[in-house]
C-alpha cells in the first residue's frame, strides 16, 4: 500500500543492529512486527499513536515505544502518530477532554473553566509549568475526559487505518482482475 520510497526510509532489522545504542537492547528492537507495514501492523502503530498522543508533557513517544515494542505494532508509525498533538493542538484536545469528562461525571467540574495560561517562547520552560499547573486545576473531569478522548480517538484511528487499507486492498484486486479479463479477451 505505502509507496516504494516510503519504505526505503524505514530501518530495517539489520540496521538497528547494527546501531551502537539500539543494538543493546538486544531481541526487544528485533521482532520483524515492529518494523513490517502491513494492515495490523501499521493500524495498530496508529492507535497506539494517536491514544499516547494524550500523554502529557514530552512522554508521549516514550508511551508510545513503551506500548508498541510489547504488542508488536509498527514502532516508527506509533512514534510518528504521537505529532498530532503539538502547542496548537493540545489545548482544544484537552478542552475537549475536560468537556467530555465534565459530561460523563454529571458536571461535576466547574461551569466556566479558567482559560489556558498564555505561552511564552522566551520562557518554554516555566509556560509548560504554568500548561501543568492550569491542568492540575482541572480535577478529575480532565483525568477522566483525557483517557475516554485517547481511547476514542485511538479506536477511530485504527478502524480508519483498517477499513482504509482494505479498500485500498480491493481496488488492487479488481484492477488486477480486470487487467488480466482484459489480457485473455
Amino acid at each position: 500500500m505505502l509507496p516504494k520510497s516510503f519504505r526505503k526510509l524505514l530501518p530495517t532489522p539489520d540496521s538497528i543492529r547494527q546501531h551502537k545504542v539500539l543494538g543493546r537492547l538486544g531481541a526487544w528492537l528485533h521482532h520483524p512486527s515492529l518494523w513490517h507495514l502491513n494492515r495490523r501492523s501499521v493500524a495498530g502503530g496508529v492507535g497506539i499513536g494517536m491514544f499516547c498522543g494524550l500523554i502529557p508533557g514530552p512522554l508521549q513517544m516514550l508511551g508510545a515505544a513503551l506500548l508498541a515494542i510489547p504488542l508488536r505494532v509498527n514502532l516508527p508509525v506509533a512514534l510518528l502518530t504521537t505529532l498530532y498533538t503539538n502547542p496548537l493542538t493540545i489545548v482544544p484536545l484537552y478542552f475537549l477532554a475536560y468537556k467530555i469528562g465534565a459530561f460523563v461525571l454529571g458536571a461535576a467540574g466547574r461551569t466556566e473553566v479558567d482559560p489556558p495560561p498564555a505561552w511564552a517562547w522566551t520562557h518554554p520552560i516555566a509556560s509548560v509549568e504554568a500548561f501543568g499547573q492550569w491542568m492540575i486545576g482541572l480535577g478529575a473531569p480532565l483525568a477522566v475526559g483525557v483517557v475516554l478522548l485517547a481511547t476514542l480517538l485511538a479506536t477511530c484511528g485504527y478502524v480508519t487505518v483498517r477499513v482504509l487499507w482494505n479498500l485500498h486492498l480491493r481496488h488492487a484486486w479488481l484492477a488486477r482482475r480486470n487487467r488480466r479479463t482484459r489480457g485473455r479477451a
